[in-house]
């Protein structure tokens, strides 16, 4: 089966920058004259449904040059909701001459379309529509495999599923560009896939109609390459939190009969979390050293890494961002330090201190010397971590070369694992308290 849908040269031929501004203000949606006219020589394209997601899609269309018919169970009420070139009409006048239609609708109401099925013959369906998770697990088919068993005469083709209405809407400039498509005929793939990258957006193939289960599936994933880096890093902090506690607070506790638990919330939640940091910044790194040392001990590049290693490779990402994460937060809990009363505290009885001792000038050349170490090289470690962060965020990376972004990621790690590793030893005799006491000069006298 072949399938005419003419797109205009301009369209398929306009730069990527032009596809990435926001196309339709909402001040142009709400307008009645906003927009002009589609020309009659415009693509058209038919919407089945009058929902949020509709409307959005609507204006995507007609920004990218499409003529648009929606059609809508109650057209005199949605006509208000869609851009004026846009015609909202009845369902079964909306499908005479489009042969891509979208449909908008919920799976349950997917029957109601049953009588439109010889209108539909022949034409392109795209399903746009999502399960949730409870009805992902309660149907064995997809709802574009359920779609396509309700119209056998018609094409059905799984996409835009994965995209918001604000991503129509805004631009993919602000969203995920990728578009997955899938479908049993090669022929409607190639026309949604020129549709999909006119209106701006990446169409990635993944095969037929059955992979439609795996598409839908995505939207209900919340942040799957993410789980094993956060249980990581919660593991290492409960197990640094612990240590911490054991030797900040309840030793001194035991052995002397002080009562530290006021250090719970703060303090060692602030010694907690650069050492948490510092391990997860060597854990982004020493897997391609294993992965470069296999390769060599193999004597080649083309065996498969194991298991263990390839999905330690491929959360290198996850793991560097949530070490900048602790990072920060260790940043953050620094400035707050000297706000506890604690702190007020301390200085107090170390002026009274002072006094009671008759001495008028307090200064600890080392303690100087190493707070201004400390400081110094705290800023710089977090700075080029902060680089290598934002350039490895996907919006920033994809708009540099190899050769910039291999700089980023290989060159600026050396002073930055240098910074970050003196800055953990720049107390040999008492690393523990380096992130609360000697930032802030405080000789404790105990």
């Amino acid at each position: 089966m072949e399938f005419d849908f003419p797109l205009w040269p301009e369209l398929l031929n306009k730069m990527p920058g032009e596809m990435d501004k926001p196309l339709i203000s909402r001040r142009l949606v709400d307008s009645d004259s906003s927009l002009a006219e589609a020309s009659n020589e415009a693509p058209k394209v038919g919407i089945l449904g009058s929902g949020d997601f509709a409307r959005s899609l609507a204006i995507r269309l007609v920004g990218s040059g499409f003529s648009v018919v929606v059609g809508s169970r109650n057209p005199k009420r949605m006509v208000g909701l869609f851009p004026s070139a846009a015609q909202v009409t009845f369902q079964a006048e909306a499908i005479g001459s489009p042969e891509v239609i979208f449909v908008a609708t919920f799976r349950e109401h997917y029957s109601s379309l049953c009588g439109l099925s010889d209108q539909l013959a022949g034409k392109i369906l795209v399903d746009v529509s999502n399960p949730t998770e409870q009805e992902h697990l309660q149907h064995r088919k997809s709802n574009a495999e359920y779609l396509a068993s309700l119209f056998p005469t018609c094409t059905v083709v799984k996409a835009f599923n994965v995209i918001s209405a604000w991503t129509l809407q805004a631009g993919p400039r602000d969203g995920n560009r990728q578009v997955p498509i899938c479908s049993d005929q090669p022929e409607a793939k190639r026309v949604v896939s020129e549709l999909a990258h006119t209106m701006g957006f990446m169409p990635v193939d993944m095969g037929s109609l059955a992979s439609a289960r795996e598409v839908e599936a995505m939207p209900l994933h919340l942040l799957p390459s993410w789980k094993v880096p956060t249980i990581l890093a919660l593991w290492l902090f409960l197990f640094f939190y612990a240590y911490n506690f054991i030797r900040d607070v309840l030793q001194p506790y035991v052995q002397e009969g002080k009562n530290k638990f006021y250090k719970l919330p703060l303090s060692v939640v602030n010694t907690t979390l650069p050492c948490v940091a510092y391990v997860l910044l060597s854990l982004v790194y020493l897997p391609g050293t294993l992965a470069a040392t296999l390769q060599l001990w193999r004597g080649t590049k083309y065996r498969r890494f194991p298991d263990w290693l390839d999905h330690w490779l491929q959360h290198r990402k996850q793991i560097g961002l949530l070490s900048f994460f602790c990072a920060a937060l260790h940043a953050i809990y620094s400035v707050c330090l000297p706000v506890r009363l604690s702190y007020r505290y301390d200085l107090v009885n170390l002026a009274v201190k002072q006094v009671l001792t008759n001495k008028s000038h307090l200064w600890v050349e080392e303690n100087v010397w190493r707070m201004e170490i400390y400081l110094s090289l705290g800023v710089l470690a977090l700075g080029t971590l902060s680089l290598l962060a934002v350039t490895s965020l996907p919006s920033i990376a994809n708009s540099l070369n190899w050769r910039e972004f291999s700089f980023f990621q290989h060159y600026l790690q050396w002073p930055m694992h240098g910074s970050a590793t003196q800055v953990t030893t720049v107390d040999k005799k008492d690393m523990a308290h380096v992130y609360s006491g000697i930032l802030w000069g405080l000789k404790k006298e105990e």
